[in-house]
């Protein structure tokens, strides 16, 4: 299915962006790519601030919807076009794998941004530094995500289908891959992410599949 009046604004690193992309895949769907070269710093130039005055990615356009922030837009997709589920169906079960979902989009991805990062190295903070600070970061949001999934079925996050949770993940694992972090402690995680990789939704989603990977 094509929503022939979707644009979805993103950057091939971008894990936020990654997050929308798996979850159109899942969903069958298919949006215009437009594509923010964040390393450029197009993000931050006029013409983008007038699409989108945050100046972040992902940002969807449909029709005259505008809508910004992975979650929101996932869910939006979700609630529009309901099958697959995104969600498990029991109320619990849905909270959790908006939990972990929030660990990963609220916790750890904020503080390992490029935005952030950019202001440490304005700030004089080397590289090596930075470095580091991402790895701490993402190591104390996988401790929690891991003991949280110890005690959930797998090998998706919460049993045999992906949701909010894994797509989450997914390119978390990603990012973490980037920065140097030792994953072998994370024994679920790992199992999510190469579940996740035998799906083409999450396949298709990866940053180095991109028309703009570099």
């Amino acid at each position: 299915m094509n929503n022939n009046d979707a644009l979805l604004y993103g950057y091939f690193r971008s894990t936020a962006a990654y997050r929308v992309r798996i979850a159109l895949g899942l969903k069958g769907l298919r949006a215009e790519n437009k594509f923010v070269h964040l390393r450029k710093g197009e993000q931050i130039q006029q013409a983008y601030r007038d699409i989108n005055p945050a100046g972040l990615v992902p940002y969807w356009i449909e029709g005259d919807f505008r809508l910004a922030q992975s979650l929101a837009i996932i869910e939006y997709l979700d609630e529009t076009h309901p099958a697959p589920p995104l969600l498990p169906s029991s109320p619990k079960a849905r909270a959790v794998a908006r939990e972990i979902a929030l660990v990963v989009t609220s916790d750890i991805h904020p503080i390992g941004s490029l935005r952030v990062l950019n202001r440490l190295a304005e700030m004089e903070v080397n590289e090596t530094a930075r470095t580091t600070w991402s790895q701490h970061w993402i190591r104390v949001g996988f401790e929690a995500i891991e003991a949280r999934l110890a005690h959930l079925p797998g090998p998706f996050a919460l049993g045999e289908r992906p949701t909010v949770a894994d797509i989450c993940i997914v390119p978390q694992v990603f990012n973490a891959r980037r920065f140097g972090v030792d994953l072998s402690p994370y024994k679920r995680i790992l199992e999510i992410d190469a579940t996740a990789s035998e799906l083409e939704a999450f396949a298709t989603a990866e940053p180095g599949r991109q028309p703009d990977a570099e």
